[in-house]
């Protein structure tokens, strides 16, 4: 088990500087400069022009007038001393930013995936259970409706629904639950169920043809034969069984949510890692897009190494060696 975690680290490691050279490559082949954002920002009316020698010593002080290469090296040497770089825009450290922004992103984050994780496998086994009546017939028919639909476009038409028509909830912002629970709760209200609904959907999806495959296993029957209770067969015979695909999908699910909160975090103004990362591809803030991917890389390759662990706990056949 030892030697399989630290091959797996390893090349959790590798895969995660490849997709640091990619989008270090990528962002920096994008149309537009920086450093042209960044000092325009100090001339809102556009009356005087930059000067050319301003320009060239802001790409010396970046390093941006160095080949791609030099820079890629000078930013791991960096990384690896803990120093995640500075943001060109906001001209802050990005460890500070991202100490400020990614517990609220990971506070909406958690609270997605155990409320999505709980409805979905609970839906998925009704409906297994109670395969063929009206209860399966309604929860099928809802999950395939809720994985088709956006997130960013749900989280617009609810804004607008107990928002703005009935007024029951705030359009946006983010209150520290630790100083008004109720308001953060309201505040969040929107936001989770934005993201939710298709995590339900899905999971629901995937544990009611898991629970339904191995229904009709031979060991199954044989305990039905024997005569156990049909709570004893379902927890100990099905539902663990069944849950292997399903913790298997639990990886990706942490990355849809990841991923979601860019389109939440901006549709509802909420001021955490998302909504940091879309105004920095918008201003070209370099330093922020590299310290985001490689933050939310580390994250998803750190989930799937527990997921692969776990497989080994929920069937004692797979081995890891």
């Amino acid at each position: 088990m030892t030697a399989y975690i630290i091959r797996r680290l390893i090349i959790g490691v590798i895969i995660l500087l490849l997709v640091t050279m990619v989008v270090f490559l990528f962002v920096r082949l994008m149309p537009g400069d920086p450093l042209l954002v960044y000092m325009a920002s100090f001339d809102i009316n556009r009356q005087t022009s930059i000067s050319q020698e301003n320009y060239e010593n802001l790409l010396h002080i970046w390093g941006l007038d160095r080949p791609i290469p030099v820079q890629y090296v000078d930013w791991l040497g960096g990384l690896l001393q803990g120093d995640l770089g500075k943001s060109i825009k906001l001209q802050e450290d990005i460890g500070i930013l991202i100490a400020e922004r990614m517990p609220r992103t990971a506070y909406i984050g958690f609270i997605t995936f155990v409320l999505g994780t709980i409805g979905g496998i609970t839906a998925g086994i009704v409906c297994a259970l109670r395969r063929g009546t009206w209860m399966d017939n309604l929860i099928t028919t809802t999950a395939n409706i809720g994985m088709t639909i956006p997130v960013f476009w749900f989280g617009i038409l609810l804004m607008y629904l107990f928002a703005y028509k009935l007024g029951w909830l705030p359009t946006s912002g983010w209150t520290n639950p630790f100083d008004d629970f109720w308001m953060s709760c309201k505040q969040l209200l929107m936001p989770v169920g934005s993201v939710i609904i298709g995590s339900i959907a899905g999971m629901a999806r995937l544990t009611r043809s898991c629970m339904l495959e191995v229904m009709r296993a031979d060991y199954v029957r044989t305990a039905w034969a024997k005569g156990l209770s049909e709570r004893v067969i379902v927890v100990r015979h099905q539902i663990k069984n069944a849950m292997i695909p399903v913790v298997t999908a639990l990886g990706g699910a942490l990355g849809m949510i990841l991923g979601g909160s860019v389109f939440i975090e901006t549709v509802f103004a909420i001021p955490g890692m998302g909504l940091l990362m879309t105004n920095a591809v918008f201003d070209q803030d370099y330093q922020i897009v590299q310290a985001g991917v490689l933050l939310f890389g580390g994250i998803i390759i750190f989930s799937n190494l527990v997921v692969d662990i776990l497989w080994g706990w929920l069937d004692p056949r797979i081995r890891l060696a």
